[in-house]
């Protein structure tokens, strides 16, 4: 097929970062993105040193699937670590918008056409879908994201950053951006995952869009860098990553975020709160008031969190499984 099709819609980059990959896996992506009804695409691959899975697999993988446009693959110099793997990603894309793919989804046909349509219909910075849920073996387990994470509440339109500061609702593999933006938003926060600051970012320049379907089957394998409470094993690992990692985020925003005026009393109401989060956590407890009084950033995490110094460890263990499983 001809790599090359004549056609008036701009260039959309499609950026994958890869490490390690299962590769029937990988295969059913690539095939998925081979499939897209899109007429203007390249695909960016870098591996991110993978230990096990040579370049040379990954090489003949794509050379087999991608038939419809051109692609590059690249070897990272070492280890960077997908947010920063993804930030290279971006400054290399040659596309006027730019489309996230993870190493083990399956993209709807239509994906990058609908997203694309709804940018321009709401002449967006950003747009991004819900998602189907699949398992390991492709079973497909949910038909919302909403339904195995309580509190994830799609929005859209103007005026977002005051609450997307603190909670994403827009997914990397499920968004197409402005490249222009994209590449603005560079560095990416450090202490971000990278669709979170470049959503943040995108909404502080403009109108986010949603488009009210799933356009992607998202798999859930127990991996997932960004599912639920991973990592989180005990209180120490609870405080470290979603207390001091936060903390460090919201110091990066205050400190490097180009914000409007009224942004920075979020933010600074957010750090505010954060701070006390970290200290109450490591036992000062006079910060109780400060968590409770700035609650309504999160009310769940201030309960839980005012709570915590007090719960026997099996109770702990017993409220993060619930709220990985989604059942609080």
């Amino acid at each position: 097929m001809d790599k090359h099709v004549k056609t008036d819609r701009p260039c959309i980059s499609i950026v994958m970062s890869v490490y390690d990959p299962r590769l029937d896996w990988l295969q059913e992506q690539l095939e998925s993105l081979n499939r897209q009804t899109y007429p203007n695409l390249e695909l960016r691959i870098a591996d991110d040193c993978s230990p096990t899975v040579p370049l040379e697999c990954i090489e003949k993988l794509v050379c087999q699937c991608i038939t419809s446009f051109p692609y590059t693959i690249q070897r990272n110099p070492k280890n960077l670590g997908y947010n920063a793997s993804f930030q290279n990603l971006t400054a290399l894309a040659q596309g006027k918008y730019i489309a996230y793919c993870d190493q083990d989804d399956i993209w709807l046909p239509e994906k990058l056409t609908s997203l694309y349509d709804s940018m321009m219909a709401e002449k967006s910075e950003l747009a991004c879908s819900d998602m189907y849920i699949i398992d390991g073996e492709g079973k497909r387990i949910a038909n919302s994201i909403t339904e195995i994470r309580r509190h994830h509440i799609f929005r859209s339109g103007e005026g977002l950053c005051s609450t997307l500061w603190y909670s994403n609702f827009a997914s990397g593999c499920a968004l197409l951006v402005n490249s222009t933006t994209a590449k603005e938003a560079i560095p990416f926060n450090p202490y971000m995952y990278y669709d979170h600051y470049i959503t943040l970012f995108s909404a502080n320049k403009g109108r986010i869009s949603f488009v009210d379907r799933p356009l992607i089957m998202h798999r859930e394998h127990g991996k997932n860098q960004s599912s639920t409470m991973q990592g989180v094993v005990d209180k120490d690992s609870y405080i470290r990553l979603r207390i001091e990692t936060v903390c460090r985020a919201v110091e990066w925003l205050s400190d490097h975020f180009p914000s409007p005026p009224e942004l920075k009393a979020v933010l600074e109401e957010g750090r505010i709160w954060m701070e006390a989060r970290l200290a109450y956590a490591n036992g000062n407890h006079k910060y109780a008031k400060a968590i409770w009084k700035h609650r309504k950033i999160s009310p769940a995490a201030s309960l839980f969190e005012i709570a915590m110094p007090w719960m026997p460890n099996i109770v702990f263990k017993a409220a993060i499984w619930a709220s990985s499983k989604n059942y609080i």
